[in-house]
């Protein structure tokens, strides 16, 4: 669900040095200060909206740069994965999540498939908690702590290759055009599909309304008569079930 106007397609020319630069960003600002902000919700506080904003104007400088008309694909909808994907790059880059918090994820991904495999279903967060030697009111309190992770993880997926790529940036790219590459992602979306089924209801909804119904936490809290942190909870458990679940298919 797009929250922008409408956005020309780009000519051939368009991609070309002689476009006007200052007016397709213009044009794109709307979505680019939406995702920032969108990604800033969630984010410590020190985090600047502006730099994600600028590193976003870079994504969609490289979109113009990149874009091949010829290919089917909307320039609309590459420009949005490419300036996502930008922002992203620069939360890596600034590396602010906590290695603490990096290894209390892995160690919950781990225990999360232990116990799917031992239980035959997915695990209670009152197992997990039980599972990791820890209070369910402190596993709780780690997953709110572990929500700006969950922003970044959730779309790092590896290539066959091994190169860091960001799974959705991957359909979008033209480049990516080779039969066994698209035989290979077009099997990616379906396991991402069947996992995403196979989360237990809450976190199924959650994520539905995040990722495709596009609304804020604040949002899917009021939907849910929940608080906004719960929803995070919530959140971070469902990224952290979906990573391992996907790590096994991708290394497969």
């Amino acid at each position: 669900m797009s929250r922008t106007a409408s956005v020309k397609e780009p000519a051939a020319e368009t991609a070309a040095a002689a476009v006007d630069r200052e007016a397709f960003i213009q044009e794109f600002a709307p979505q680019i200060k939406y995702i920032a902000y969108r990604l800033a919700m969630r984010l410590p506080p020190h985090i600047e909206v502006n730099e994600l904003i600028n590193a976003g104007v870079i994504g969609l400088i490289d979109a113009l740069d990149r874009f091949d008309p010829s290919r089917d694909v909307k320039f609309k909808t590459y420009a949005e994965f490419r300036i996502r994907g930008a922002m992203l790059d620069e939360l890596r880059s600034l590396d602010w999540v906590p290695r603490s918090v990096r290894r209390k994820a892995t160690v919950v991904e781990r225990t999360m498939r232990e116990l799917e495999r031992r239980l035959g279903r997915e695990p209670t967060e009152e197992e997990m908690a039980g599972a990791m030697g820890m209070e369910v009111d402190d596993y709780l309190r780690f997953l709110q702590d572990a929500a700006g992770s969950a922003i970044i993880s959730v779309e790092d997926l590896h290539g066959h290759d091994g190169e860091d790529r960001d799974l959705f940036e991957t359909i979008a790219d033209p480049a990516a055009a080779d039969p066994l590459e698209q035989v290979r992602l077009r099997e990616t979306k379906q396991s991402i599909a069947k996992a995403v089924d196979r989360l237990p209801a809450k976190e199924r909804l959650v994520v539905s309304l995040y990722y495709f119904e596009e609304l804020t936490m604040k949002e899917i809290a009021s939907v849910l008569e929940v608080t906004e942190s719960r929803v995070s909870q919530i959140h971070s458990q469902a990224v952290l079930r979906l990573r391992g679940r996907l790590k096994s298919f991708m290394a497969g």
